[in-house]
């Protein structure tokens, strides 16, 4: 049977689906393959517009059971949310209530399929909303108000930390706070005593940098999302999956050729 890698998944939503892009000369996605390359697959399932409900609806084609032929879950990242915190409008319907929302996570990181491959499980915050960006666009797109709210989607993000803090074999990966840590240092008219950034009363500061669309994570974030993430990757060059070239096999015939 052919050696299979073990795996680095990312699930998710459009925010682990962009991961693959290349915007101003930064991919994190090829940057994460190329520090496991010969050891791990990275492999994305980022699924654009989904929330915790769609996931789990179609977790079991996305995962597979431990089995011949079938790669070990070696890491699993997991990036959901920004849309679960939408608001009930009647032009969007992506909505999933706070409480049921841990719920899903809970079944997610605990669905038998992915609890049969032990994986390490990183749960990660939504990042931070800019509202005041959020309503240009989205009344601009024919919505009749904002289909985000900021101070809501704060919450939804409070409650990945809640869910890790009663999983003690989860880790957490707080995108939010570095996110929302570097618009802060780089805003230099910031008031600590005002409003957040992002929020309706309040300035876009950096955040116009970060979150360009007031949601979705510009070339910048995805660094900031980058070292995040690969901080939890081992980086041993000498687990790799087939041996260094010095110590590779030779077929038969070629074996007086080594030195």
């Amino acid at each position: 049977m052919a050696t299979s890698y073990p795996q680095i998944v990312l699930f998710g939503d459009s925010i682990f689906q962009g991961v693959v892009e290349l915007v101003n000369g930064f991919s994190f996605q090829a940057a994460l393959q190329s520090k496991v390359l010969r050891r791990y697959d990275v492999i994305n399932r980022g699924l654009s517009g989904y929330n915790t409900s769609n996931a789990l609806a179609v977790l079991p084609q996305v995962f597979s059971a431990p089995g011949p032929g079938v790669p070990k879950i070696e890491y699993l990242f997991i990036l959901l949310g920004a849309n679960d915190a939408c608001v009930p409008l009647p032009t969007n319907h992506q909505h999933v209530p706070l409480d049921k929302y841990k719920i899903n996570l809970q079944r997610i990181i605990t669905h038998p399929t992915i609890a049969a491959h032990k994986p390490k499980i990183f749960l990660i915050t939504p990042p931070p909303l800019d509202e005041i960006r959020i309503t240009e666009l989205d009344l601009a797109s024919g919505h009749p108000s904002a289909t985000r709210h900021a101070k809501i989607s704060a919450s939804y993000s409070e409650a990945v930390r809640q869910v890790v803090a009663e999983n003690p074999g989860v880790t957490l990966v707080d995108l939010w706070k570095a996110i929302m840590d570097t618009a802060i240092a780089k805003t230099p008219t910031f008031n600590p005593n005002g409003p957040p950034l992002g929020y309706p009363e309040g300035q876009r500061g950096y955040l116009e940098h970060l979150l360009p669309d007031g949601l979705h994570l510009s070339s910048e974030s995805y660094r900031i999302f980058y070292a995040l993430v690969s901080s939890f990757v081992d980086s041993n060059d000498e687990a790799r999956v087939l041996p260094e070239w010095r110590l590779a096999p030779w077929l038969e015939e070629d074996a007086y050729l080594r030195g």
